[in-house]
């Protein structure tokens, strides 16, 4: 992560740089003045997760999910839970392969739910299966701690 990422406004859509020392400490958007993290996932469409991705500087945490998965049901509060901790350290976001579905065969998402780990642009770590909060936290750890992102 760079001296002052760039982090997407989750509602405006804005790009902000935010020096990294100052990530945790509540940042808001320069343009709308909304918080930059809510400690909740963010729902993204394909082109948003592309924007995401070719844009941020923070890294992606990204369950594809659907909504007839009763596993994806269950994790979703999991999910949520793993926001809070995880922000802003990591950016949490859901992809609904229903509407992304050319997105979900790109990526070979086989299973869902999948969470995904992206850094740098490109995808460093996956996990198929439903996960709770703490896992997902100490997953999401042991993957970052193994990139240069």
């Amino acid at each position: 992560m760079s001296d002052a990422p760039q982090v997407i406004c989750p509602g405006c859509g804005a790009v902000n740089r935010v020096p990294a020392a100052r990530l945790a400490e509540g940042p808001r958007c320069g343009q709308c003045k909304a918080p930059l993290f809510q400690g909740k996932p963010l729902a993204l469409d394909e082109d948003g997760f592309r924007r995401h991705l070719r844009l941020s500087g923070v890294p992606l945490l990204v369950d594809f999910w659907a909504s007839w998965c009763g596993p994806c049901r269950v994790m979703a509060p999991e999910f949520e839970a793993a926001a809070k901790l995880l922000e802003p350290r990591l950016r949490l976001v859901k992809v609904s392969t229903e509407e992304a579905q050319a997105l979900a065969a790109e990526l070979q998402i086989r299973s869902i739910p999948t969470l995904a780990l992206f850094a740098g642009g490109r995808e460093v770590a996956r996990h198929a299966g439903a996960m709770r909060a703490r896992d997902i936290v100490a997953w999401a750890g042991r993957a970052l701690a193994g990139t240069t992102a």
